[in-house]
């Protein structure tokens, strides 16, 4: 499918189609992928040697961190939409007798595990990079505030939106140890999440009152 490839347009046409993926998951893919972006772009408007002398260490290493989840999160864009398409493909494998039904169960069951944990590690990815636009909030570039504010607020949508394709997923494995766990970790996230966010509003009220 290689939706980031896609011009921005054809992306949002083929988001707004008939057609179940991409959807929510990739959505809050790239939602993730733009609050990343936009903190690395604050990073390389916070170099100057003179100004940011004493963050510059912390500025090259939020720069560094943020790259490599701006990758991770461009590539599960695409990734979240062929998990979905694994699911479907799982639901056409043919049941004709007692043999095809059972494979076409545990095909299913582990297409939806697959679905529900990619977007889990979304979520993560995306907390982390709530993370990284909180520190370089107050030390970067001062003119460039709005967009590391900007960056929070994508990258606090991405988590909910991620979770919740985890959460609906959830709905169809039958494995309850495994629903268990990932609950678990959803609640984990959940809560990092609304703190980071509650201290990332601070910091922004602070600068914009």
């Amino acid at each position: 499918m290689m939706l980031m490839k896609k011009t921005v347009r054809s992306f949002v046409t083929e988001l707004a189609s008939d057609s179940p993926a991409p959807g929510g998951g990739s959505a809050a893919a790239l939602a993730g992928c733009l609050g990343a972006a936009l903190t690395k772009m604050v990073c390389s408007l916070s170099l100057d040697e003179e100004k940011f002398k004493q963050v510059l260490p912390e500025i090259h290493e939020i720069q560094a961190q943020t790259s490599a989840l701006l990758e991770k999160l461009m590539l599960a864009v695409d990734e979240d939409a062929q998990a979905f398409n694994e699911v479907m493909n799982a639901y056409k494998l043919p049941k004709a007798d007692e043999t095809e039904k059972a494979i076409r169960l545990e095909t299913i069951q582990q297409a939806m595990k697959k679905a529900a944990l990619l977007p889990l590690g979304v979520a993560g990815d995306c907390l982390e990079a709530l993370k990284l636009a909180h520190r370089i909030l107050p030390i970067g570039n001062a003119n460039a505030a709005s967009d590391a504010a900007v960056a929070g607020l994508m990258a606090y949508a991405a988590i909910h939106g991620a979770l919740f394709n985890v959460k609906i997923n959830l709905g169809f494995i039958k494995d309850a140890e495994f629903c268990t766990e990932t609950r678990e970790l959803i609640s984990e996230i959940t809560s990092e999440a609304k703190k980071e966010n509650a201290a990332m509003e601070a910091a922004v009220t602070k600068i914009f009152p």
